[in-house]
């Protein structure tokens, strides 16, 4: 081999080598050709609500999207074990509670204006998560046995009515009851929300572990009525596309029946007894691609998403011009019934549980 082939495998080799090592460093970069095109979402909402909206979103993106299941409790604890190795992208939240403390670690990242913009109401105050729909409390009764004029217009007042006596139930120990308390404490004070706990047990109410049977004992006139979140009240009565509860798995042992010996009473205007909860959902510090992230959350703003949640769930949108069933109450007309309040402030547990503890609740 004479001097000009060496010099000419030479070069040859170098190149090579120079486009393996150019290859090697651009894979790295985009994190593998095989994660490009993959999102992880942590959800603390129910698989019978999440699944059909990630099929829509895979079936139109072409995105490949994997879901991991839990509550919102569940998924921060394994979100801190994994800390910066968490393969998460998007963590879906049912209550700005948990958004917030997830916040507090810093597991989430500032979204831009152009995302957390977009709902007309229930923003976030931190700009790190988007709200998604929004549920309010009401009081379920049976118009049989409870006449509305009777009923007062604050809750806090609600344990003034002696008749009640053994005819009311309550959730106690369910997340949706301690938002509640929670907002009470911190809209009021810790007195008043003491003061109303002891007063309700006076009443010697109904304790149920989730709403769904707290609201067929209404039905079965075990009790009269019951502090609840407004859809339970609609479901019962006209169903849902996907037959959907937050505690969905009681679902279907009764078929809805407009006729249905049960309807909502909504407290005076502003009062804590219509507060509105708000699930959302935000972009990880974790997150690979928080492109991909971002047009999930904004899927989840879209009018078919919002639709989705209003008529198959019967929870509220966020967004402006999306068709409610008309079954429901008016959005405006909702959320002028609840007052005002910072949506992150639901982080603050464990005053709860140590103030449901001391009056012996749980």
């Amino acid at each position: 081999m004479n001097s000009e082939e060496q010099t000419m495998n030479m070069m040859n080799y170098f190149s090579t080598t120079i486009l393996v090592v150019l290859s090697a460093v651009i894979l790295t970069a985009c994190g593998g050709s095989t994660d490009s095109d993959e999102l992880i979402v942590y959800s603390g909402r129910s698989q019978a609500l999440v699944d059909p909206l990630v099929d829509d979103f895979k079936e139109q993106t072409g995105i490949d999207i994997k879901v991991r299941y839990g509550n919102d409790a569940e998924l921060l604890a394994v979100m801190s074990e994994e800390g910066d190795q968490s393969p998460a992208d998007v963590y879906w939240a049912n209550t700005t509670g948990a958004l917030a403390n997830a916040s507090q670690q810093e597991m989430l990242t500032t979204l831009p204006d152009s995302l957390i913009s977009k709902p007309a109401a229930y923003r976030s105050s931190s700009g790190k998560w988007v709200p998604v729909t929004v549920r309010f409390r009401v009081l379920a009764y049976n118009p049989a046995n409870v006449d509305t004029s009777d009923l007062p217009g604050s809750v806090l007042d609600l344990p003034e009515m002696e008749e009640l006596q053994g005819r009311v139930g309550w959730t106690p120990t369910y997340s949706s009851f301690y938002d509640f308390i929670t907002a009470l404490r911190l809209t009021e004070s810790d007195e008043v929300a003491k003061n109303w706990l002891n007063n309700m047990q006076s009443l010697d109410p109904k304790a149920y572990s989730s709403n769904t049977p707290m609201v067929q004992a209404i039905l079965a006139g075990e009790i009269d009525m019951g502090l609840t979140n407004h859809y339970y009240v609609i479901q019962t009565k006209y169903g849902g596309k996907e037959g959907y509860f937050e505690d969905h798995e009681h679902y279907g042992e009764a078929e809805p029946d407009p006729n249905a010996s049960i309807e909502t009473y909504h407290f005076a205007k502003g009062d804590i007894g219509n507060l509105a909860l708000v699930t959302g959902a935000s972009q990880l510090q974790t997150a690979d691609s928080p492109e991909l992230a971002q047009r999930f959350l904004s899927f989840l703003l879209s009018k078919q998403a919002q639709e989705y949640a209003a008529e198959s769930v019967n929870e509220y949108p966020v967004m402006d011009n999306v068709a409610l069933p008309d079954y429901m109450l008016e959005a405006d007309e909702a959320l002028q019934l609840s007052p005002d309040y910072d949506f992150e402030q639901l982080q603050q547990l464990e005053g709860t549980l140590n103030l449901l503890r001391e009056v012996g609740i749980i």
